[in-house]
């Protein structure tokens, strides 16, 4: 509960922060962004990567995911945007809804569902967490509520079910852990650019309007090759 009011103020603050007028800003590494050593290998040859680290089960991440969209949106044509499910909160479900997402990922979904699975967490409570005393509901959402929520977009349960535990969809996961821990991420939500350099609001300054300001910066830094 404490965590959860800690995160919901932290995002607050950074509503009222991005309000602010944008102001000229020198980016420092190892303040602003870290560089990440060694860097990570990206997917998308051609492309700089901005990832996301993320769970439908962070509240902050379901306050940013609306600045999310946005940032995709003012991406240069030489970007994109990409989304990495994090696990290292067992205890709310986040292996399961990491499973979820390269579920979804791997049947075509992902990304026409991927606003409604905040909503069914955190506003329809469908597949929420927390009970109404905001306390860790018992059992959690399991698989196979999660696969009847993404039926409403054209997979079945069943076949969503046995995607979720094929061997590709484990793999999938441990890359997953493995690009966390590679990049040194261990708070959510955390933005990595092109495998080379994270960062969160906070180190951005306070507000999703300087996150942007700053991946738009490093993402012209890798253009140009410095």
């Amino acid at each position: 509960m404490k965590r959860l009011l800690a995160l919901a103020a932290l995002a607050a603050a950074s509503f009222v922060a991005s309000a602010q007028p944008a102001a000229t800003q020198a980016w420092e590494a190892g303040k602003n962004y870290f560089v990440i050593d060694p860097p990570q290998p990206t997917s998308t040859p051609g492309k700089i990567e901005v990832t996301e680290v993320f769970s439908y089960g962070c509240p902050a991440c379901n306050f940013a995911h609306t600045y999310i969209d946005s940032l995709r949106k003012h991406l240069p044509a030489n970007a994109q945007m990409d989304f990495v499910p994090a696990s290292f909160n067992a205890a709310e479900d986040w292996v399961v809804f990491q499973r979820a997402y390269l579920t979804a990922k791997a049947l075509g979904i992902a990304e026409k569902a991927h606003d409604a699975m905040f909503d069914a967490v955190w506003k329809t409570k469908e597949l929420g967490i927390y009970d109404a005393n905001n306390r860790i509901k018992s059992p959690l959402p399991t698989i196979e509520d999660v696969a009847k929520f993404y039926a409403r977009f054209g997979v079945t349960p069943e076949q969503f079910v046995a995607t979720a535990n094929s061997f590709t969809i484990n793999t999938r996961m441990k890359q997953a852990d493995a690009f966390v821990k590679a990049t040194g991420v261990d708070q959510t939500p955390t933005i990595v650019v092109n495998g080379k350099y994270r960062l969160t609001t906070v180190s951005a300054g306070g507000s999703w309007d300087k996150a942007e300001q700053l991946v738009l910066y490093l993402i012209d830094r890798e253009a140009s090759g410095k």
